[in-house]
């Protein structure tokens, strides 16, 4: 069988969120285009070569809309002939572009493929695709009828459920921070990030250069003085016994990035003289309860180390998307991973979850992780809206 193999990733820093953000005033197009162009140049493959740009993107609206890969691919000088096709599977996009990616190369139908993912929450507010109509539709009302919940809630639910306190919560969140904090100040995200020039709110141009939410003075003490973030009267009546532990400051924030990965053949790479840094070892999905909504990590890990024929102690590091801090420590009690090895630069916490663009981050970081730590298998999962969860195993090839 064809093996499915990374060449190189690339990432932008993070910026916030939010008009103010250091990212802000980047258009959505331009920031993709951005890890696109910068993964082109560091690899140095004729773009000629490339048979599609798979990317993914959470809020398809506005200035993410069109089908906005082909417009990153276009804003990046890609030939007119290189295809783009964007794709949603809500916080896991990107990661799914990377799935999808690797099938094409092992169906033979690709031989040079990018895989990417974008997210500008400061021009595209989370939610805005929705526009104040309900997505579900009676039927999804009828299976459920006491109603879905927003994430947040599911947060709550989780910690409720494997009985986290405040205190856990607020020490795995600050503990994210000094490790991002740490990795940043040793250099461990230099060899991924391509700093870019965005405007201020001047309109001068400044250079970008690392993630914006990294707080390396974050403690659990000062964590503890912040509000729990989603208690209201319609949640407290319908889940009286919740403990209302999730704050902003034990959840991941809203930003802006965007992370390319090239992916070719083991062939095509030898062919081209590319040198891969990874293989896609394993891949899967899953489903869970979408009340539970984030859980899905929990099966799509035993799913893929299952399909890999590999036990969580071979896996030397984990990248698992901190969407809620309660999310990972569910997880980690359930697979039994080593909270050493489970995001080992920090995680979205601290560095941040830009949507549609995080699944191409983690791999990324996942990269990095591997190569500066001597592992050979590394394994990312992503937490999903609907109760849908990626998985993938990447092996070291050097």
């Amino acid at each position: 069988m064809t093996d499915a193999v990374i060449v190189d990733a690339v990432r932008t820093p993070i910026g916030k969120g939010k008009p103010s953000g250091t990212l802000a005033g980047v258009h959505p197009v331009d920031l993709h285009a951005h890890a696109l162009r910068s993964l082109v140049e560091r690899t140095g493959v004729d773009p000629v070569r490339i048979d599609d740009v798979i990317s993914g993107a959470v809020g398809q609206i506005g200035e993410q809309s069109m089908n906005t890969a082909r417009w990153a691919a276009l804003a990046a000088g890609l030939p007119e002939s290189v295809p783009a096709v964007t794709v949603d599977r809500q916080c896991g996009s990107s990661q799914q572009a990377i799935h999808f990616a690797a099938q094409g190369v092992i169906a033979g139908a690709y031989d040079v493929v990018i895989a990417s993912g974008v997210e500008s929450m400061s021009r595209v507010p989370m939610g805005s695709q929705v526009a104040g109509r309900d997505p579900f539709g009676p039927q999804i009302a009828a299976r459920y009828p006491d109603g879905l919940v927003p994430q947040g809630i599911s947060a709550e639910l989780i910690a409720a459920k494997w009985g986290f306190t405040r205190a856990q919560l607020d020490e795995f969140s600050a503990e994210s921070h000094q490790r991002a904090a740490k990795a940043w100040a040793d250099g461990k995200f230099a060899g991924e990030v391509a700093p870019l020039k965005a405007p201020g709110p001047d309109g001068t141009l400044r250079e970008i250069t690392t993630d914006e939410t990294v707080r390396p003075g974050t403690t659990s003490e000062i964590l503890a003085g912040l509000k729990p973030a989603f208690r209201a009267d319609v949640w407290e009546q319908r889940f009286p016994d919740l403990g209302w532990h999730v704050t902003a400051g034990n959840s991941s924030p809203i930003n802006d990035g965007a992370a390319a990965l090239l992916i070719t053949s083991a062939e095509t790479a030898k062919a081209l003289g590319l040198k891969p840094r990874a293989r896609i070892h394993s891949f899967a999905v899953a489903g869970d309860d979408p009340l539970f909504m984030l859980t899905g990590i929990i099966p799509a890990t035993r799913k893929v180390l299952a399909r890999a024929g590999l036990e969580v102690s071979d896996i030397d590091a984990f990248e698992v998307n901190e969407a809620f801090a309660s999310v990972v420590l569910a997880w980690q009690r359930e697979i039994g991973a080593d909270p050493a090895r489970t995001n080992i630069n920090g995680g979205a916490i601290a560095l941040g979850h830009p949507l549609g663009g995080s699944g191409a981050r983690l791999a990324t970081t996942l990269l990095s992780v591997l190569e500066q730590t001597g592992g050979r298998y590394g394994l990312q999962t992503m937490c999903e809206a609907g109760g849908l969860a990626n998985a993938t195993i990447i092996e070291r090839l050097n």
